[in-house]
């Protein structure tokens, strides 16, 4: 027979600031999440663009499309 599992009282943590409180069965005190419903763009409405290491720049110039 499986065993039940244990649900713990956590802190999630966002790299943004935010912080809430939820349930979970990991034997933790706090959760750090990278990304949260406060500043993810979907939930934000706003769009973020990011040129990781100018790939955009380099495909141009490979290519010739400047």
């Amino acid at each position: 027979m499986p065993s039940l599992a244990v649900l713990h009282q956590a802190t999630v943590v966002c790299a943004c600031g935010a912080t809430f409180e939820t349930g979970t069965t990991k034997d933790t005190d706090v959760i750090k999440v990278e990304i949260c419903n406060k500043c993810h763009p979907y939930f934000t409405g706003k769009q973020k663009l990011v040129d990781a290491g100018g790939r955009v720049d380099k495909f141009k110039k490979k290519y010739g499309l400047q």
